[in-house]
């Protein structure tokens, strides 16, 4: 019988494992978005995708067809949202400019394609909400001058 127990938790490392190594690329990549650090200097999105890793490797037995990436990206969205206040200061990223909110509903909305009506959902948040925080989102990056346009304005 135990035998039995550890080649089946050497199996769900395995497949843990294999999750990780297909899904963990994107899932950094959200988390970077989210924590509006500059890509490949990013360790608050590191330290928030590990935790967020460590409790989907935790329920991991549990999830028999449920979808780990769905699972770890809520997990990741959930914890961000906990900690919008160690966020909110505009770090260099693509979306550093924008507030915790703002980044999160963007990621979810633009990046992963979830529908307002989830988004929510997930966050607890009115809809009309959402819908608000993508739009201001959305004008806040559209209002920003491009790379090209500022580096030929006069200083």
């Amino acid at each position: 019988m135990r035998e039995r127990q550890r080649q089946q938790e050497r199996l769900r490392a395995l497949e843990f494992e294999a999750f990780v190594a297909g899904a963990g690329g994107r899932l950094l990549h959200a988390a970077t978005l989210l924590t509006g650090e500059p890509p490949g200097a990013a360790p608050e999105a590191e330290r928030l995708l590990v935790r967020a890793l460590g409790r989907t490797r935790a329920d991991w037995a549990r999830l028999r067809g449920g979808d780990p990436y769905d699972r770890t990206r809520q997990e990741l969205a959930a914890r961000f949202a906990r900690s919008t206040r160690r966020h909110r200061r505009a770090r260099g990223g693509l979306l550093g400019g924008l507030s915790p909110h703002e980044r999160l509903v963007l990621v979810l909305r633009l990046y992963e394609g979830i529908a307002e009506e989830q988004v929510a959902a997930g966050l607890g948040l009115p809809v009309e909400r959402v819908r608000a925080l993508h739009t201001r989102a959305m004008t806040a990056l559209l209002s920003r001058p491009s790379e090209a346009e500022a580096q030929h304005e006069p200083a």
